[in-house]
């Protein structure tokens, strides 16, 4: 998640209509006429799931605009999203599946959502060593939703109860799921690793019989904690408020809620990161050890925020792609 004062160049913003419902877990096919959703508009002609057959739960009476707005440079496309009201996911098959499903979920502070650097440049990245890559659009916190604290995770836990239903069809293993969070996306991954067996949502199909407990949580820069002198202050604000009770604080912290079911968890982060302290993967790794859960942490000297899978190969933090490919080999995620 780049620094506003980092990126410059054009800004394009577009206002965008929901509409045309697309069968679940179908390739994108809507008619000319129909008024495109608003993943469709991020990503036109690629295969898209959306997570409700219906209104998403808690649905306002009036929907927040859609909009996108380019933040990079000619050369480096870096859009963010926000009004997101029809959640959805984008399919990104490799050319020869190795049977592992990532769900990727984009950062951006719970106000917006970073969608080219923390979706499709991870997605391109892992499909070409044979994952199945689903990018999660999913609703963002403060645009009037009930129950606000909790949309992103119901967006979450829909969408992987999603995927290991249709498994088969997406030539994967349904024990071989794993996500990958970044910033305030790794907050919402380590939220679904540490809550997914909660009920923050009304079972609306099939689908949700299905567990929604990741096989394995990589979480990169992630926000941890909503204690308010180690937070990254504008998640805090925009998912529990600035000024959150203590049982807030207790149960949106992901440290506080690891326990014996936790999935394993990969942790990745820059010493110079100066937008989330470094402090917060710490706290998720002692967490992890003090409750005997399967963890691996990596700080490198420099990286910054929002690195990604953008670092030149002089890079150290480059490699932890390598290494995460080296745990969920360990733990069974790859054949």
């Amino acid at each position: 998640m780049p620094k506003d004062s980092e990126v410059f160049g054009r800004r394009t913003l577009l206002r965008l209509a929901s509409g045309a419902a697309l069968a679940l877990g179908a390739p994108r096919a809507v008619a000319a006429s129909s008024a495109p959703t608003d993943v469709e508009q991020i990503w036109p002609g690629r295969e898209l799931v959306r997570l409700w057959p219906g209104a998403a739960p808690g649905t306002p009476a009036r929907l927040p605009p859609f909009k996108i707005e380019d933040r990079g440079t000619p050369t480096f496309l870096n859009r963010v999203a926000t009004g997101i009201s029809d959640p959805a996911m984008i399919v990104c098959r490799p050319a020869r599946p190795n049977g592992t499903a990532i769900l990727l979920m984009p950062g951006g502070g719970y106000g917006v959502e970073y969608v080219d650097n923390d979706g499709m440049r991870e997605a391109d990245h892992w499909t070409a060593r044979g994952m199945t890559a689903f990018i999660l659009v999913y609703r963002l916190p403060g645009e009037g939703w009930d129950r606000h604290s909790d949309v992103p995770l119901q967006d979450a836990q829909r969408a992987l109860r999603l995927i290991r239903a249709r498994a088969d069809d997406y030539r994967i293993a349904s024990d071989r799921i794993m996500l990958l969070g970044s910033s305030a996306g790794g907050h919402l991954a380590g939220s679904l690793a540490t809550r997914f067996n909660e009920d923050v949502y009304s079972p609306v199909d099939v689908a949700d019989r299905q567990s929604a407990r990741p096989d394995l949580a990589a979480l990169l820069y992630p926000v941890i904690s909503m204690q308010a002198d180690i937070t990254h202050a504008g998640s805090r604000a925009a998912l529990i408020g600035a000024a959150a009770s203590p049982s807030l604080v207790d149960r949106y912290s992901v440290d506080r809620r690891i326990a014996a079911d936790t999935p394993p968890m990969f942790l990745a982060a820059a010493g110079d990161d100066d937008i989330v302290p470094v402090e917060n993967s710490i706290l998720a790794y002692r967490a992890m050890l003090a409750k005997r859960r399967s963890a691996s942490m990596h700080l490198f000297e420099t990286g910054r925020h929002g690195f990604g899978p953008n670092l030149p190969a002089t890079s150290p933090a480059s490699r932890w792609p390598d290494l995460l490919l080296a745990f969920a080999t360990a733990h069974g995620l790859l054949g």
